[in-house]
């Protein structure tokens, strides 16, 4: 809801970039751990992520060494206590097992000597694999869809012949999206698997990139650059999640500071303290007990009522976070069956009483009236030519009219709430693969181009597309805009916050410590400079990126 009032700032003019030092309070005091690091390869590193974690605690801070290989973390964010210290740059590996023995009101200086990695492919992001693997972009487009369970490196590293893959292929496509290799879970819908020559041609080009027939990858391991100047100026906060199995998908911030989040994998809508570090889990009705859990999309109405989809099970559902009572909205008997996957929800109900949602089993859009609980049901595909085509993201604009993200080709749609005309709009960017969207008061989208790599602008009323490129290999899930016009944005394969200033078109990388999986994100205004939020969709916590200009 806040996104949305911020997203009108972008058509300003220019944005204005605010350079800021450490707040005052850190500033006059000496920093709790300080260091440099360096390398007999380079010397001095630059771009080094450095990170620090207290025995027994489930928080971990970490800075970024500067052009002069420094490091240093803030008085306030590290408490009195023994520390493991940790890195991640492309290419090495921390010389010794590294501890560090805070003491209040004074510096621990720990440099620390980093040597040339013996296993850069275990280091490799899933961006990196994208870059090294050869092979044209319509060969490996297919390898976007299988980031979401598991990295690309499980691909390259395994054995599999084409005959097998096309076997392999086809038990992925049953499992649900809320997948993860700990926790399988099967589709009731069998048709969804496809079969297992509709693969032929993946198969045999994921035969060709992996160890079926040699013992060393014939392609050389290409690695992204570290960060460098305004890109080590962050200070990044991971909170560690009791349960391996839980993924953070949708993250919002609320006004008193809580952190809730929609759990992928696990039948719960969450609430984190970071002050506190407690969490509250709400758990989520079994509609259909032999149907995969997990839950996508979460937003606030109008109201401060939280949403959410709860995908295979087959319901809406609202939490009042006041009295912390959830209420049910199951799909009507006779369109719930097992093919049904719910998600997103279009939220302007306020205009005639109506929320929207999608199947993705299906490709249907429904719609429901709240005060008579009568379900309508819409099929927009019908009127677009272009296949294979699917819808991603639904949401509402200020008349409740839907607008849909089309994942396949690259469309945006419109269904009008009160005519039911279906009107589909082609974006600038050939399989572009639309896929999240936010939309501003104005009901301007921004609507992230996942195969694309671009975000884009679309003006609903003057039908005028703006498209901003973003760095190679994002492949953004979903982009968002802060207070100063600028666009954020994450995804499943680099592991980096991009900051995108659109008056420029240039970009800041902010490099996460730990393989992330980034879905949504979340720009929190409240604070100055503004704070970027995210889930470890792999990592099971909570990510918090706090630039420092």
């Amino acid at each position: 809801m806040r996104t949305r009032r911020l997203l009108s700032i972008l058509m300003l003019s220019s944005a204005v970039i605010l350079f800021q030092a450490l707040p005052a309070a850190a500033e006059n005091k000496a920093p709790a751990l300080a260091g440099q690091v360096a390398s007999e390869a380079e010397g001095a590193m630059e771009g080094v992520v450095v990170s620090a974690k207290k025995e027994g605690s489930t928080v971990t801070v970490s800075v970024i060494s500067d052009a002069q290989g420094r490091y240093s973390f803030p008085a306030d964010r590290l408490s009195p206590g023994k520390y493991k210290i940790t890195i991640r740059a492309i290419g090495y590996d921390i010389a010794a097992p590294t501890t560090a023995d805070i003491a209040d009101a004074q510096t621990t200086t720990v440099d620390l000597k980093l040597q040339k990695t013996k296993h850069l492919a275990a280091q490799m992001s899933n961006a990196e694999w994208m870059a090294s693997l050869p092979g044209t972009d319509d060969q490996k487009h297919f390898l976007l869809d299988c980031v979401s369970c598991h990295t690309l490196e499980r691909i390259v590293r395994s054995t599999h012949n084409a005959d097998e893959f096309t076997q392999v292929i086809t038990r992925m496509r049953g499992y649900g999206a809320v997948s993860q290799p700990i926790k399988p879970q099967r589709m009731l819908d069998p048709a969804r698997s496809g079969t297992p020559e509709q693969y032929r041609k993946p198969a045999e080009y994921l035969a060709s990139i992996n160890l079926s027939e040699v013992e060393k990858w014939q392609y050389p391991l290409k690695a992204l650059a570290r960060p460098t100047g305004r890109a080590t100026r962050a200070i990044i906060t991971e909170y560690d999640l009791p349960r391996r199995t839980t993924e953070p998908h949708d993250v919002l911030v609320d006004a008193q500071g809580n952190v809730w989040y929609s759990d992928f994998g696990e039948p719960f809508i969450s609430k984190f303290d970071p002050k506190t570090l407690k969490l509250t889990e709400y758990p989520v009705t079994k509609f259909k007990e032999q149907a995969p859990v997990g839950n996508l999309s979460l937003e606030f109405d109008k109201k401060g009522t939280l949403w959410f989809d709860t995908m295979y099970q087959g319901s809406l559902g609202n939490l009042d976070p006041k009295t912390q009572e959830i209420k049910w909205y199951p799909l009507a008997p006779e369109y719930n069956d097992y093919r049904v996957q719910l998600n997103f929800v279009g939220l302007r109900y306020d205009v005639d009483g109506k929320v929207w949602t999608k199947s993705v089993g299906t490709q249907d859009i429904y719609r429901l009236d709240l005060a008579t609980q009568k379900w309508e049901r819409f099929q927009p595909l019908n009127d677009l030519p272009e296949r294979p085509a699917s819808i991603y993201q639904v949401l509402s604009d200020s008349q409740n009219n839907l607008w849909m993200a089309e994942f396949q080709r690259g469309h945006v749609g419109k269904i009008d709430a009160k005519t039911g005309k279906v009107t589909w709009y082609p974006l600038p960017t050939a399989n572009a693969r639309a896929r999240r969207m936010v939309i501003d008061d104005q009901d301007r989208l921004l609507i992230s181009e996942y195969r694309g790599n671009k975000v884009a602008l679309f003006d609903t009323k003057t039908e005028r597309v703006t498209e901003y490129e973003l760095p190679p290999f994002t492949y953004p899930y979903r982009a968002t805009i802060d207070k100063n016009g600028e666009i954020w944005a994450g995804g499943m394969h680099t592991d980096l916050v991009v900051r995108l200033d659109p008056t420029t078109g240039k970009s800041v990388e902010y490099q996460l410590p730990h393989e992330t999986n980034m879905r949504t994100v979340f720009v929190d205004n409240s604070t100055t400079p503004v704070t970027f939020w995210t889930g470890s969709n792999h990592g099971a916590a909570l990510v918090k990126v706090e630039p420092l200009d």
